[in-house]
């Protein structure tokens, strides 16, 4: 390692996984189709539909927000609102784009980054008659902005209390391959395409340049989803580029490995921030590791590494994130450690 920081800020300061940008090479001069019409693109989205085996269809887009607004419109009508956690990212750090596409959020006080039927039914109880916004459409996030994950049960009882109560479920999968490498996951792909009406997984927070692939389950939302997307500015010309990187990220399971690695690295420095007497914030699941360290001992850190100080603990401590990606180095991992 040389002088330079290393950053545990997020999972998308590395560029792509060499495989991706090998692939980008090798086709970059075939003329093909625009609009995610060629057949990269098509091929990818079939890599997709083996593993979930569940009727849907797929599009790719470029980023989690725009995913998440152009996927939300569509299932809103212009009265209707939204119930997620308020950690959520939607409601906390995509600049109001819902908002601002004329829907309400009700938010709902998560500790742990995670919501249940009964935080829910709280929000449909206060809102029962045309004189206010209509909730409609329930928001997840598997993993949590938090790192912690929805167990298959928890999924259950979201997706059956959201069928009984003619709402929707929408899951954001920015960090979806991390949420089914970690330890303490028992669902699959294929699982969770069968608890949810839309869901994405994303490519940009595991070893993509950039992009999500939206996958719609339910069939309400399936017809003329292109318009919709050429709408928000959401179908690129160059669609190739998108579908190249799922082409190869679920090639040879290259999507679930990279996962892994990220998560390895994660319960390595959990490990030892354990055994050095540290705590956390919330249980570690994930990639995203919340510890709560002593300020003197955070300022010394960020003289070699970079990270965010996530909220004040105490007077003499604060909660810092640490995130791991699918580049992170072993040996980044044991300076860390080292310094401690």
């Amino acid at each position: 390692m040389n002088d330079r920081k290393y950053s545990l800020k997020d999972d998308y300061s590395e560029g792509a996984h060499p495989l991706i940008l090998e692939a980008i090479a090798k086709t970059n001069y075939l003329q093909l189709q625009g609009y995610g019409e060629d057949e990269i693109s098509k091929e990818a989205k079939e890599r997709i539909k083996q593993i979930i085996q569940t009727k849907s269809d797929i599009h790719f887009l470029s980023g989690g927000t725009q995913t998440n607004l152009t996927a939300l419109s569509v299932m809103l009508k212009s009265y209707e609102s939204i119930i997620a956690a308020d950690t959520s990212h939607i409601a906390t750090h995509e600049c109001g784009a819902i908002e601002h596409a004329g829907h309400k959020i009700h938010t709902i006080t998560s500790n742990d980054g995670k919501i249940a039927p009964s935080d829910i039914q709280n929000i449909l109880d206060e809102h029962s008659s045309e004189h206010m916004v209509k909730p409609k459409v329930v928001f997840i996030s598997n993993s949590t902005e938090l790192g912690t994950i929805y167990s298959l049960l928890e999924l259950e009882k979201l997706y059956s209390f959201c069928k009984r109560n003619s709402l929707y479920l929408y899951i954001d999968g920015a960090r979806m391959g991390s949420a089914l490498a970690s330890r303490d996951n028992d669902t699959e792909l294929k699982t969770i395409a069968n608890m949810c009406d839309m869901f994405y997984i994303g490519g940009t927070k595991n070893g993509a340049m950039f992009g999500e692939a939206l996958v719609i389950t339910n069939e309400l939302f399936k017809e003329n989803f292109r318009y919709i997307l050429k709408q928000n500015g959401a179908l690129l010309a160059k669609g190739r580029f998108l579908g190249i990187q799922f082409n190869e990220l679920f090639r040879d399971n290259l999507f679930f490995k990279l996962a892994k690695h990220t998560n390895k690295m994660a319960y390595l420095l959990e490990e030892n921030i354990l055994q050095k007497g540290y705590d956390f914030y919330v249980k570690p699941q994930t990639n995203q590791l919340f510890p709560v360290f002593p300020n003197e001992l955070i300022q010394k850190l960020q003289k070699y590494f970079d990270f965010y100080v996530w909220q004040k603990y105490d007077d003499k401590s604060s909660v810092v994130r640490i995130v791991t990606s699918w580049a992170t180095k072993k040996e980044a991992v044991e300076k860390f450690i080292n310094l401690l």
